[in-house]
């Protein structure tokens, strides 16, 4: 009798286990294909990235100073991405040049106030790469947003400036090329891999 009470148990256990389980049932969308129905599941693309080759220490301290340089910067890209076209929205519907050149200067005022400070303590690598990743959002190089927005003359000053201290407006991106590493990082950072 004491080797049946253990048996009991067991079988009432797994008996009532089966029956508490949650029945609610997942719809999905699906489709009828030749007649038969496959359920359809939207899933996210897979990203896979090939390994960085780093050779030696050297190598791995400039890789990892580049991450953490298009990591400070891309944020600003993007927003110079949104900004730049929410004003020429706006400059579209300004009728007079007189109007526009108001609000082109309001415009500038309010992003220096509210960035300045953090854009000049980036330091000349970072500014390298933002210069080239405003092209990669806006398509544009700075110095061709410059001189749609300010004139040709201010952005010939902008430009010379720029180049005193190592810079150049008319940067481009080139993903495929020379900015490989930068375009990987930044694919990187959308899939959330780092």
């Amino acid at each position: 009798m004491n080797k049946g009470i253990p048996t009991i148990f067991i079988f009432l256990l797994i008996f009532t286990t089966s029956f508490s389980q949650d029945t609610a049932r997942i719809v999905l969308p699906a489709k009828v294909i030749n007649g038969d129905t496959v359920g359809l599941v939207d899933m996210r693309a897979a990203v896979i990235f090939p390994t960085v080759k780093i050779e030696n220490h050297r190598q791995q301290v400039r890789y990892d100073k580049l991450v953490r340089n298009v990591k400070k910067v891309y944020p600003y890209a993007k927003l110079a991405g949104e900004k730049l076209r929410h004003y020429r929205d706006i400059l579209d519907t300004i009728p007079t040049e007189k109007a526009r050149k108001i609000f082109i200067k309001k415009a500038q005022n309010e992003l220096e106030a509210q960035f300045g400070d953090e854009i000049k303590d980036l330091t000349f690598s970072q500014g390298k790469i933002l210069i080239k990743l405003i092209y990669r959002e806006t398509g544009n190089s700075t110095f061709d947003i410059v001189k749609d927005l300010r004139g040709g003359f201010s952005a010939f000053i902008w430009q010379t400036m720029a180049r005193i201290f190592g810079y150049d407006l008319k940067q481009t991106y080139d993903p495929a090329g020379e900015d490989q590493a930068i375009e990987q990082v930044i694919l990187m950072m959308e899939a959330g891999a780092i």
